[in-house]
Parts: structure tokens; C-alpha cells; sequence
């Protein structure tokens, strides 16, 4: 899967939006990937878990670990394409937690799969929780990495779309951004 079929996929959901977002990193972008959208129809899901199953075969995982709630349907295809166990951490608290009865056994291989990453704050979550319980992040899969190659997951990471996309602190925002009042549509 080429870069541009990834976009075709965001474009044609309407997933790819423009205007003036607040990231659930706090920063400030006029580009906001809704992988919410591209990931409504069963066949793109399909598509972008094969691909991105194949970038992450090879690392010899037996579980595969999303944060809810980005992750949940691409993290679970990922799973399926490759015939693995799939959990999540979900949030309580404020704060991502491994709930619901899911264990993670000592020295197990896990792969942490997400839709978007900008500065990997939910992907970095998710990995302690693997820690916490003794698991070992073998590596860390998304849909698309927008931290421009940046996010400190030291860890294999592989992505379907890496983009140099802009990012701003509020406070230094440019002037039309400055001027065009901001949404959040992502996870808060």
C-alpha cells in the first residue's frame, strides 16, 4: 500500500480535514486526520490491517495492544490479520488502564498498535502498561505518524503514512490560525 492510497482512503471518508484543530496533544495544526472516518468501512480496515500486519509480522508478537479509543479498530484488524490475541487499555481516571480482566503474562511480546501519533503520548501509555505488567513492546504500529519522526517511543516503530505536517504551540500560533477559533474533534 503506497502513501497515496492511504490518502485516498482519508480523502474519500472525508478523514483528511483542514481548518484550525487543537491536538489531543495540545498543539495546534490545519490539518486533522479523523481515523474515526477512513475507518468506517470494513473493506479500507481491511487494507490498511493487511499493510500494516506486514510491516509488523516479523517482530514475533503474540498480542497486539490498542489505546481506546483510536486504536481499538485498527489495533483489533492488525490482531486479526495476523492471528494474534488483541486487548486495549482504556481510560479511568483520566489515565489509559489495562481493565476488563485482560492480563499480560510475564515476558510476553506485544505489539502496540494506533491510528495517528503526533507525540505519542497514548502509544508511550500504553507501553508502560505493557511494562507495568511485565510484557515486552516488541514495537509499535500506526496508521499514521504526523509527529514528523519525533515521538521518543524507542522502540521499532513502522507506520503506513509518515507527513511532515505543521504543528504550533498556542503560543505561537501563525497569524490565520490566530484569528479562526480552534476545534478539538479527536479523543479528549
Amino acid at each position: 500500500m503506497t502513501d497515496a492510497d492511504v490518502i485516498q482512503i482519508f480523502r474519500k471518508s472525508g478523514a483528511l480535514l483542514e481548518g484550525h484543530f487543537v491536538l489531543r496533544s495540545g498543539l495546534h495544526s490545519r490539518q486533522f486526520f479523523q481515523c474515526a472516518l477512513a475507518l468506517q468501512q470494513m473493506p479500507d480496515v481491511e487494507k490498511l490491517g493487511a499493510a500494516l500486519a506486514a510491516k509488523l509480522r516479523h517482530l514475533g508478537a503474540t498480542t497486539v495492544m490498542a489505546p481506546a479509543m483510536g486504536g481499538l479498530v485498527i489495533g483489533q484488524e492488525v490482531a486479526r490479520q495476523l492471528g494474534l490475541r488483541f486487548i486495549f487499555a482504556e481510560k479511568e481516571g483520566g489515565n489509559l488502564v489495562l481493565r476488563r480482566n485482560f492480563r499480560i503474562a510475564p515476558g510476553e511480546k506485544l505489539l502496540v498498535v494506533e491510528d495517528v501519533v503526533t507525540k505519542g503520548g497514548r502509544a508511550l501509555e500504553t507501553m508502560a502498561i505493557v511494562r507495568d505488567h511485565g510484557g515486552i513492546v516488541a514495537g509499535v504500529g500506526m496508521v499514521v505518524d504526523r509527529s514528523n519522526g519525533v515521538a521518543p517511543l524507542g522502540v521499532p516503530t513502522f507506520s503506513l503514512l509518515a507527513l511532515q505536517v505543521e504543528t504550533f504551540d498556542s503560543n505561537s500560533l501563525p497569524p490565520d490560525l490566530a484569528g479562526t477559533p480552534a476545534i478539538k474533534p479527536g479523543s479528549k
